[in-house]
This record gives C-alpha cells, sequence and structure tokens, in this order.
C-alpha cells in the first residue's frame, strides 16, 4: 500500500498479493531528476520463535543491488517490527562495510486506538539502526509518505553523489530490469474497476 502510495498517489485496499514487483519512477530531488526504481519485496518472516529471519532468495538478490532502503512495520502489529532487527543484520552480513541509507517507516499511524508499537519504540529502533523514523498512514495521509520517500532519496542522491559515478560497494551485480508500471497500471485499473461492480451490486 506505501509503494502504490508513493508512486500513483493512491490507496487502494485490497490487491494482488505481494510478488515482489519492481516499480521505475523519474521525479526531481533538490532540482535534479533523477530515475529511482522500487523493489517492492515479498513477505519476510522470523524463523520459529528465534532471532534468524526467513526470506525468499528474490530479497538477498535485492539487498545486493539496492542503494537504500525502507524498513516497514504496522504499530498495531509488534510481530512486524520484532523482525527489523534481525532483517537489518541480515543486510549488514551481506554489506558488513557499506554505509547504506535507510528509512525506518512505522504505517497504520491512523489506528491508533489498536496499536502495539509506541512511537518511543519506533523512535529507539531508528537511532540503533542509524536512520531518520516517520510514522504514516498509508490510507489517511498520502503527503507524509511522499515526503518520507522523499527524504530518503534526498540522502541516496547525496550518497550516490559522493561516489563519483562508480558503484560504491564495488558489486558487479546487474539491476533488474523491466521495472513494471504497466502492471501496476493494470493492478490499480482492477482494482477500481471491483470496487466499482461492487457499489453497483449495493
Amino acid at each position: 500500500a506505501l509503494v502504490v502510495r508513493f508512486l500513483t498517489k493512491r490507496f487502494i485496499g485490497d490487491y494482488e498479493a505481494n510478488t515482489g514487483a519492481l516499480y521505475s519512477r523519474k521525479f526531481t530531488i533538490d532540482g535534479e531528476q533523477i530515475s529511482l526504481q522500487v523493489q517492492d519485496t515479498p513477505f519476510v518472516s522470523l524463523e520459529d520463535d528465534t532471532d534468524s529471519i526467513c526470506c525468499q532468495e528474490q530479497i538477498n538478490r535485492s539487498i545486493y543491488w539496492a542503494d537504500g532502503f525502507v524498513f516497514v512495520y504496522s504499530i498495531t502489529d509488534y510481530e512486524s517490527f520484532r523482525l527489523l532487527r534481525p532483517l537489518h543484520q541480515h543486510i549488514r552480513r551481506i554489506h558488513p562495510n557499506a554505509n547504506i541509507p535507510l528509512l525506518l517507516m512505522a504505517n497504520k499511524g491512523d489506528l491508533l486506538r489498536a496499536r502495539q508499537v509506541s512511537s518511543k519504540e519506533g523512535l529507539q529502533l531508528a537511532a540503533e539502526l542509524g536512520g531518520p523514523y516517520c510514522e504514516v498512514s498509508a490510507r489517511e495521509n498520502c503527503q507524509g509518505v511522499l515526503e518520507a520517500f522523499q527524504q530518503l532519496c534526498q540522502e541516496l542522491s547525496r550518497s550516490c553523489g559522493s561516489c563519483n559515478g562508480e558503484k560504491r560497494r564495488g558489486l558487479h551485480l546487474v539491476r533488474p530490469k523491466s521495472p513494471n508500471m504497466q502492471d501496476l497500471k493494470r493492478r490499480l485499473k482492477q482494482a477500481l474497476t471491483s470496487k466499482g461492480k461492487s457499489a453497483t451490486a449495493l
């Protein structure tokens, strides 16, 4: 939902299961046009009451080529918050010496009555991981989502600008091709059509 909000400014409550799609968007940051690829990764989970994560190989491939990370959890789901430290440790094992920009984003900020993770806990984790913290609502606040992503993009722009055109971590991995914006448009159209049919049926 956050990625859809960022890319299209729309909120769609019902959509296909996350398959790890890759999307591309061009926009302007500090007067400079940049091309951003967003990998909407599949779900990550903890292995049987341990602090080790269970993730698909696709996620590891994404970690290798990514220039920055958005760590997302729901304030109404403590388990989604709990897996972020192990996920960060997993990333650090892949890139032990890299200073990679990251953003900690707490979603569902509109569901305060169902809160399981406090803002204080979010701020403490962000300080521990070394990145900014924001609390947003993909449903209620499009601007908050955009500003959060733009903050990370500004940091990415500064970080990549200091590389003098060289790949920061020296990895010779090819980034995924064929960004999937057409698929996103198709999914949005299907969701909007189904909502319209439901309203007509009522």
